[in-house]
């Protein structure tokens, strides 16, 4: 069995070897752990980030070993016996993509971990890796989770250029002088619109002609084979699954009405809370929840959007340019919360109003700490602070 994992690995390697451009969590990750997670959506890079670290290590390639569990699943291999036999053979990193298909994964790791002189890094879903699984892991693995490109990173692969990245504090403090700084190089707005219509997911750049295509691909695997499998969902809801996700595209979100949704899609509220909590784990919405409530299944969220604007652009007949606004700031910005005023609390400190390059102060204009991010503006004023620019915080 390792000579034809190994075998492979050689196979798949040389397919990104061409492959350059290191995503922001290379930079991130503690490589000096024992045992690591990389924990997010399908297809933003995380197979490609973990060929890219075996390559990164100075070592005979006998020591280094990659494979997919796809790879070992029908053969009825265990995860264990394949870490010992790498490991009696003189292996000291071993890297284990798409975890979550692996029955009991978690067990097996933590035997790993225990008896075996080896650094393992393992990826999968968000969905089963951080709720499902944790508790059995947090003691021994240190996990990651990370998100699809930022605009940033969107810009740096399209025009081959390096481009900085700033803290919300930066940028609260000093946008203007940061916006000037990127300005001098490229004209932001110029593919703005781009990103937000097709570059969150890396694959972007291999195939724009078919990019809906595969992104659909990528999301119905999550729906129809992820979610299912990992919470036991019974095959005749993964329509209602859909559903969901479609009538999200219907609703402006600050007009969710939970009760009326369950109505609508024919399950009970408790169905419905828990069907959010997974679509979100899996990185297919992203919900907005006020300050006070923390992140509970059973918690309403305030307001409830597609996890990103190329999402929004796969499946929705129409884009209302304000949700898609307020989709690109709260994925791209962390520590974003439901404000009674104005659109966003960012880390309970900034109150944020989200609108046109036009849209003015009235709402917030008596709060601390308050701005407006308006879209179709290159360089801002004040504390009007141009949309694009929070693109740039990874």
């Amino acid at each position: 069995m390792l000579d034809t994992l190994f075998r492979k690995y050689r196979y798949i390697n040389k397919k990104i070897a061409h492959l350059h451009y290191k995503r922001y969590f290379f930079n991130v990750v503690d490589f000096n752990e024992k045992l690591i997670g990389i924990v997010g959506a399908r297809g933003i890079g995380k197979t490609t980030f973990l060929l890219q670290y075996l390559h990164s290590l100075d070592m005979e390639d006998d020591k280094k070993l990659y494979f997919s569990v796809d790879s070992i699943v029908a053969t009825g291999s265990k995860l264990f016996d394949i870490a010992e036999d790498f490991s009696n053979v003189g292996g000291k990193v071993l890297v284990i993509d798409e975890i979550h298909k692996y029955k009991d994964f978690e067990i097996e790791l933590k035997e790993i971990y225990d008896f075996l002189d080896l650094q393992v890094i393992f990826s999968g879903s968000s969905a089963l890796v951080l709720e499902h699984k944790k508790a059995d892991l947090s003691r021994r693995a240190v996990l990651y989770r990370v998100k699809g490109l930022s605009f940033r990173e969107f810009l740096e692969l399209k025009l081959g250029k390096e481009f900085p990245v700033f803290t919300s504090d930066d940028i609260f403090s000093n946008h203007i002088r940061l916006a000037d700084q990127i300005v001098a190089e490229i004209k932001p707005l110029a593919y703005f619109k781009e990103y937000l219509k097709a570059g969150y997911y890396p694959f972007y750049f291999d195939a724009p002609d078919t990019y809906y295509l595969k992104l659909e691909e990528t999301i119905n695997a999550v729906i129809e084979s992820d979610l299912p499998i990992i919470y036991n969902i019974e095959p005749s809801n993964i329509s209602k699954l859909k559903q969901l996700v479609f009538y999200i595209c219907s609703v402006k979100p600050y007009e969710l009405n939970l009760t009326n949704l369950a109505a609508k899609i024919g399950i009970n509220r408790k169905t419905l809370y828990l069907y959010i909590h997974y679509l979100t784990l899996g990185n297919v919405f992203l919900k907005v929840l006020p300050k006070a409530k923390g992140d509970a299944i059973f918690s309403k969220p305030s307001k409830l959007y597609l996890n990103n604007t190329n999402l929004s652009y796969a499946y929705c007949d129409k884009q209302e340019v304000g949700s898609l606004r307020e989709i690109f700031f709260a994925n791209q910005v962390d520590g974003v919360q439901y404000a009674r005023k104005g659109d966003f609390l960012v880390n309970e400190k900034y109150t944020v109003e989200i609108g046109g390059k036009n849209k003015s102060f009235e709402q917030i204009k008596e709060l601390p700490n308050s701005f407006v991010v308006a879209d179709d503006i290159e360089v801002g004023f004040g504390n009007k602070i141009p949309l694009w620019l929070f693109g740039f915080m990874y």
